[in-house]
């Protein structure tokens, strides 16, 4: 039997990226011992994924961010160099890194109720942003593993914008006196001018090579594993058990996390409304003020169901066509489910999801502005009528399936865990 860690940033989102909780609940029904680390305001959406918990007192994660400044008062070149330092801090402050990689470490020396030491995991698992975890697998001197994305070749310096190129020499300094304090030489990081969590032994894709088909090569850690659909548990939710079984479903989502663009729920709705689909809008659980809320309400159609959350398991195999913001999970289980697409990316990874939702031809990609310019109406018009995102979604699907899905992404940290058990056994 392995030991495992699983480390994730304290957000629901950094839980998915297509399997990355129910992997971890796979190694337990294999037999093996499964402990997921991250700061106690998760712990109870992990535990319900049937995943044991440990808190610790930081992941090195900074949320919320610092409220966001004017930016209107700064020049357009120093307002994006701030929205992309902001994004660097979150990942990526020193003090808090350095806090939460002392938190993991400690938990390698606490002792079981017999009194021995045998906490120690055999690998680590983390989502690929969690810097902390990477520092921690080098101090430990323990195997580590990235869930969720694929590793990629190091960025170009020659192509980058010069607040990428300067924001990269800052995270490398950053990274360099981290490196320094606890001892370590950065093995599971990428080298260049971006430095990023990266290991060199096993890099975990919950999609298909065919989904990244327009971008460069992948390094050889990377394995892509895919995806299938997960029954659902128990009944259906009341309100969604009221729905006549034949009526078409619109979702309408910008997932858990930048959910504050309130024109996009009722825009969406009511082009999904006029099209004669039941909208279900989940605006996640971030706080709106009351105001906020009564205006949005005022702005959706009539029998519009707003929800804070769904489960995806009960809610996606009733849609007919979801409407979103690219979100790596969301994106993810729409394929599963060969459902068209229609995204409007907001943040950060979405971007390139939308770009390869039109590239797979499952969907399309829609900027604000088009959804400003009216555009949702006639695209979710084009998507659910034509044959060819239909099959499209049905060919992306089976690929997806063929790869294994969690159940492959458990045997490969399994065989991964082994390794390290028979090298220990050798010395």
């Amino acid at each position: 039997m392995a030991h495992f860690w699983f480390l994730s940033a304290p957000l629901a989102g950094h839980l998915d990226w297509g399997g990355f909780l129910p992997t971890a609940r796979a190694l337990i029904d294999r037999g093996h011992r499964v402990t997921w680390l991250s700061e106690p305001s998760i712990a109870g959406a992990v535990e319900a994924g049937g995943v044991p918990f440990q808190p610790i007192a930081h992941s090195g994660w900074l949320w919320p961010p610092p409220p966001v400044p004017d930016l209107t008062t700064l020049k357009p070149m120093d307002a994006m160099f701030l929205r992309y330092r902001r994004a660097l801090d979150t990942w990526l402050s020193e003090d808090l890194v350095a806090q939460a990689v002392e938190a993991i470490v400690a938990q390698a020396d606490h002792t079981e109720s017999d009194g021995k030491p045998d906490n120690r995991p055999d690998v680590i698992v983390s989502d690929s942003f969690l810097t902390a975890a990477a520092i921690a697998a080098e101090k430990l001197n323990v195997p580590f593993a990235v869930a969720g994305w694929p590793a990629g070749q190091p960025l170009d310096e020659s192509r980058l914008y010069a607040i990428q190129t300067d924001l990269g020499r800052i995270s490398i300094e950053r990274l360099g006196r981290l490196f320094d304090r606890f001892g370590v030489r950065g093995v599971n990081f990428s080298g260049g001018i971006a430095a990023s969590v990266q290991s060199p032994l096993l890099h975990l894709s919950y999609f298909s090579r065919g989904w990244y088909q327009a971008e460069a090569d992948f390094l050889p850690q990377t394995q892509f594993v895919g995806g299938h659909t997960i029954a659902p548990k128990g009944d259906p939710p009341g309100w969604l058990a009221a729905i006549p079984p034949e009526a078409p479903l619109a979702l309408i989502t910008l997932g858990s996390t930048f959910t504050g663009d309130l024109g996009f729920f009722s825009w969406a709705a009511q082009a999904a409304a006029r099209l004669g689909l039941i909208q279900i809008v989940v605006i996640g659980n971030n706080p709106f003020t009351p105001e906020q809320k009564a205006m949005l309400k005022a702005a959706l159609p009539a029998g519009t169901r707003l929800l804070n959350w769904i489960d995806y398991a009960q809610v996606f195999p009733r849609l007919c066509v979801i409407i979103h913001h690219g979100g790596m999970a969301t994106t993810h289980r729409a394929l599963l489910h060969a459902l068209p697409q229609i995204v409007v990316p907001h943040a950060a990874d979405q971007r390139g999801q939308a770009e390869r939702v039109a590239q797979a031809k499952v969907g399309l990609n829609l900027t604000a502005f088009d959804v400003q310019r009216g555009q949702l109406l006639p695209a979710i018009r084009a998507v659910i009528a034509d044959p060819k995102v239909h099959a499209a979604a049905i060919a992306m699907q089976a690929e997806l399936a063929a790869l294994g899905g969690v159940d492959r992404a458990a045997e490969l940290l399994i065989e991964l865990a082994l390794t390290k058990q028979e090298d220990h056994a050798k010395r």
